[in-house]
């Protein structure tokens, strides 16, 4: 008897939902890949901040996540392939996720949101008869928080400007949140991909897989509406071990149909925009599809 186990490739989902009465919701998300060689794992949200000076902070964040996505289709590229001198070293790509990416994803999402913002004005009649704002004044009307991941088979990194959360549940069920600040953000004051140097604000977390089977479980990116929808940060972290239970009980297809309603009455609670994008690693042997993960043929 010959068996063949096979590792199954991560399964994602997503969803966003307006905070209450909110007239637009200023999230936005991506969850695209499946953790391959081949299709690395891209999770990113990005919260527009939504206020009056914040007018186009749904497009800030639009913007956060497109960027964020093909630069980390870059990131897994260069992580998989050979530079001039061979293998990229960890170091290497330790010092591109650290310092490089960031200063990117900042400069390219400054001079994606001043072109919009040029593109709007320079046919509005009434541009000429007004001073014309000042770059800083132009960015801040799109600010956006930004958390991104990227997942090979290899390496497992992410990136975080501003509030939101990145929980990781590991191999062993273990929940921890990796790129939690120090000290938490006062009132409704973050960081910002619109604030003054804001590359040098980027949390990183690095993580190469040195085993596959130490591989975290459960990955997700999530904006501050579903945190702040409970009491405190125990039921918060209780919420995602629960999540991460029924995901392997019942299987990603049940909690992608009942997500959006859940992400709704979080939004109830803490008003805001609502955002989840995140991935399920199946366990083989476990789960209601134990049985088509593992293959077993008989000679």
């Amino acid at each position: 008897m010959v068996t063949v186990l096979h590792v199954p490739h991560w399964e994602t989902f997503d969803a966003t939902v307006p905070g209450v009465n909110k007239r637009r919701n200023q999230d936005w998300c991506t969850a695209e890949g499946d953790g391959s060689a081949e299709r690395p794992l891209i999770l990113a949200v990005a919260d527009g901040h939504g206020s009056a000076r914040h007018a186009r902070s749904d497009v800030g964040a639009r913007l956060a996540v497109d960027l964020f996505a093909a630069h980390a289709r870059e990131f897994a590229a260069l992580a998989s392939a050979d530079g001039p001198d061979g293998s990229r070293s960890l170091s290497w790509l330790m010092h591109y996720a650290r310092n490089v990416m960031p200063r990117r994803l900042v400069a390219e999402w400054r001079r994606n949101v001043l072109g919009h913002w040029q593109r709007l004005h320079e046919h509005d009649p009434d541009a000429t008869r007004t001073a014309a704002p000042t770059d800083e004044q132009k960015l801040l009307l799109y600010g956006a928080t930004l958390i991104g991941a990227v997942l090979t088979p290899q390496l497992f990194a992410a990136w975080q400007l501003g509030d939101g959360e990145l929980t990781v549940v590991g191999h062993d069920g273990g929940v921890d949140l990796p790129l939690a600040p120090a000290e938490a953000d006062l009132g409704d004051e973050t960081e910002s991909l619109c604030s003054r140097e804001a590359w040098r604000l980027v949390r990183v977390h690095w993580a190469p897989i040195v085993a596959p089977a130490r591989t975290p479980r459960f990955v997700a990116l999530s904006t501050d509406g579903l945190s702040k929808s409970f009491a405190s940060d125990e039921g918060f972290v209780q919420f995602m071990a629960g999540l991460d239970t029924r995901l392997s009980e019942e299987g990603v297809e049940v909690v992608r149909a009942v997500l959006p309603d859940w992400l709704a009455a979080a939004a109830q609670h803490s008003g805001d925009d609502t955002t989840l994008a995140a991935a399920r690693r199946p366990v083989p042997g476990a789960g209601p599809a134990a049985d088509e993960r593992q293959t077993t043929e008989r000679q």
